[in-house]
């Protein structure tokens, strides 16, 4: 369903840019502003952004292989680590590039209805992308802030979206701003200053998800509320005495790895071990089935007395 819901706003975020894209270059051609040709050029960053976050997709959906006995999940933390050097180089640094020439050597603009006209379609579609974005994470996030959901989320497509088309959205009002101060004072240099701010804009969305996609590429745990829901169904397994570490990484989104070493009795036979790791396995399954992979290693349990299950540390 999360995957779904992610290619639903990456699709409508695609049609929508190449359709804006179009329209800011042809204004930016007939106008001369150059924050209509930043947001064009930022236009074309999104879309390639978003086909990138497509082909991302169908690549992780490969069976797994010798090579990548885990399957090919985290190709989609690659090619999102891709769409933030995208949005660094080719929309934030063009944009200040530009921004930069058009304050040094600033120039009325020419037909800047035509502008304001493109800008305003341009909100609505940029807002409808947003809108659709929402929707779709407000099925996934639960009861996290929008902050908290971007940093935390193991699928990268919506937050990409969701940082993309709100950085859009906010680049668009700057270029109205721009325009229309521009017209209203006969003075080009405020064109050039939108230009920079939606530049430094895109600069700092593209750090933000070069920062959390690489924490991803590294390797992330699962959610705290994840871990404890399967610390919880080992501990609640017959012949469970404690659970001496616990480990999960994620392969992929939707795709976790479960690592326990678990603490059985000393009177156990070898077929109660392995009933017992198969109850625990259907157990974590049953509440997260992103559970795909699980490693369960038994031990004898050494301590002088059970004290209970100790709690999950935070290196889980």
């Amino acid at each position: 369903m999360a995957a779904e819901g992610s290619t639903k706003a990456v699709v409508t975020a695609l049609v929508a840019n190449l359709g804006i894209a179009v329209s800011k270059f042809v204004a930016a051609a007939v106008t001369g502003s150059a924050s209509m040709l930043a947001e064009g050029v930022h236009s074309v960053a999104d879309s390639t952004n978003q086909a990138l976050l497509l082909v991302g997709g169908k690549q992780a959906r490969r069976a797994p292989s010798a090579l990548h006995p885990f399957g090919y999940a985290r190709e989609r933390y690659v090619y999102a680590f891709i769409v933030a050097i995208v949005l660094f180089t080719l929309g934030g640094l063009y944009a200040l590039y530009e921004g930069y020439h058009k304050v040094s050597d600033p120039h009325e603009l020419t037909s800047p209805l035509i502008a304001v006209a493109v800008l305003l379609i341009a909100i609505a579609l940029e807002s409808y992308a947003l809108r659709t974005a929402i929707v779709e994470a407000n099925k996934v996030r639960g009861k996290r802030g929008w902050v908290s959901f971007v940093r935390h989320a193991r699928a990268p497509e919506l937050p990409v979206i969701l940082l993309e088309d709100a950085g859009a959205l906010l680049g668009l009002v700057f270029a109205l701003l721009g325009v229309g101060l521009s017209v209203l004072t006969g003075n080009g240099v405020y064109d050039g200053i939108a230009t920079l701010c939606i530049g430094v804009l895109l600069v700092v969305i593209a750090v933000i998800l070069a920062a959390e996609t690489k924490s991803l590429l590294i390797g992330e745990a699962a959610l705290p509320e994840e871990v404890a829901a399967i610390h919880s169904e080992l501990v609640s397994t017959p012949g469970v005495d404690r659970i001496i570490h616990l480990r999960t990484l994620h392969l992929g989104p939707e795709e976790l790895l479960v690592a326990a070493k678990i603490a059985i009795g000393t009177t156990d036979r070898g077929a109660d071990v392995a009933a017992t790791i198969n109850d625990a396995e259907a157990r974590i399954r049953r509440v997260l089935p992103t559970a795909t992979t699980i490693y369960l290693e038994p031990d004898i349990d050494r301590q002088p007395t059970h004290t209970g299950a100790a709690a999950p540390g935070p290196s889980n």
